[in-house]
């Protein structure tokens, strides 16, 4: 199987907040990979990993960091393959990372959702898949309709809980 997103984390740390993108991406049948890599640590092999991506067949990046978060932007710097960033609330709560991430220069834009929301990153994922795969796309509907469905369960349930002063 070849991946064809690849979710990179500067720590293993982030696993626990990364393992939703991966959750995600293994419901689509994405194949997918996942790495520890760090923009200071690691410069080197991060290098290696944006510039042979395209070659090893990824078609979208999901990266996250926390405090400085410089590992998406340095990725994006070195690949023309989509660049997903998720902030992790490592610190300052995550605003830090946020504002690294979201702050790129001009020609080196990261796509960036809300801090350790790497469901969002998964779903962007999918959708940018999807623009040329028409059974993703499928996929990908099905997946909204069933969130517009847990909405109006959820308004059933609410409609069975009773206050005095509750009006429906």
């Amino acid at each position: 199987m070849q991946p064809r997103v690849s979710i990179i984390m500067g720590s293993t740390s982030d696993l626990p907040i990364m393992e939703k993108a991966a959750a995600l991406l293994n419901e689509f049948e994405i194949p997918f990979e996942m790495n520890a890599l760090s923009a200071h640590r690691t410069p080197a092999a991060v290098e290696s990993f944006a510039k042979n991506a395209r070659k090893n067949g990824i078609e979208v990046i999901i990266a996250a960091a926390g405090m400085a978060a410089h590992l998406p932007g340095v990725i994006a710097s070195m690949t023309t393959i989509p660049v997903i960033g998720v902030p992790i609330s490592a610190s300052l709560d995550g605003m830090d990372a946020l504002l690294a991430i979201v702050q790129m220069p001009p020609g080196i834009p990261v796509a960036t959702v809300g801090i350790d929301a790497s469901l969002n990153a998964a779903i962007l994922a999918v959708q940018i898949l999807a623009t040329g795969d028409k059974v993703l796309q499928a996929k990908l509907s099905d997946y909204k309709e069933n969130l517009k469905k847990k909405i109006v369960e959820a308004n059933e349930k609410l409609a069975q809980v009773k206050y005095q002063h509750k009006t429906n």
